[in-house]
């Protein structure tokens, strides 16, 4: 398993990281966490960027995080011309990690506001394919 399921576009077939989709397609958002220093990454890695190892464990991402910034995307790149417009933001959660990805079509771009609360969640964009998105907490 890999990320040939995520997003519209299509990744890698394979890769360390694989069970994320998986989890995306239970609906759950998740992440790693080093069983060793703790310290959490997004996106998902199987090798620790600070200690070194390589025995992370699945974490999910709970909670409310606090919107960072965002930007609206008027023109596509090639393969996301026909998604227009959407909305990309960072978000801040408490665990620390910053996790960028799209914001709701249903939350309006005048509503947004640098610093309101959202929650990130499982999205099944097709019938094969997953993704996350960023809804109001």
């Amino acid at each position: 398993m890999g990320f040939d399921k995520f997003g519209v576009k299509s990744f890698v077939s394979e890769s360390k990281a694989g069970e994320f989709v998986t989890f995306l397609e239970r609906g759950k958002v998740m992440t790693t966490r080093c069983k060793k220093c703790q310290r959490i990454t997004f996106p998902p890695k199987m090798d620790c960027g600070r200690c070194g190892l390589s025995d992370m464990e699945w974490v999910e991402i709970k909670g409310t995080g606090e919107l960072e910034t965002f930007t609206t995307v008027m023109f596509g790149p090639a393969g996301f011309e026909k998604e227009t417009p959407y909305t990309l933001a960072v978000v801040k959660f408490p665990a620390g990690i910053r996790i960028f990805g799209q914001m709701d079509k249903k939350i309006p771009i005048d509503e947004m506001r640098v610093g309101m609360g959202l929650k990130v969640v499982a999205l099944k964009i097709s019938q094969d394919r997953f993704s996350y998105q960023f809804e109001r907490a």
